[in-house]
């Protein structure tokens, strides 16, 4: 037997589910809101980050339990 290793032709996301992002249009995030991570920093990191300031027109200082301060674009959470 071989193993099929070819990609599906089916159009499959892979992000996680954001009811958010589907139900209303990207809402104006707000300093001391928690969003929804779409990928983790690490595999021990939370699903979840804090908004703690806006670094420019698209990226945000975030807090992510259990691994700290980072910047992440408006892309990469919901």
């Amino acid at each position: 037997m071989k193993l099929d290793s070819r990609k599906p032709d089916v159009g499959v996301s892979l992000r996680p589910y954001c009811p958010n992002a589907i139900a209303t249009p990207k809402l104006e995030e707000q300093t001391g809101t928690w969003v929804q991570l779409y990928e983790r920093p690490t595999p021990y990191s939370y699903e979840e980050a804090l908004l703690l300031c806006q670094h420019s027109d698209t990226e945000w200082v975030v807090w992510i339990p259990d691994y700290g301060e980072m910047v992440l674009d408006q892309n990469e959470f919901c």
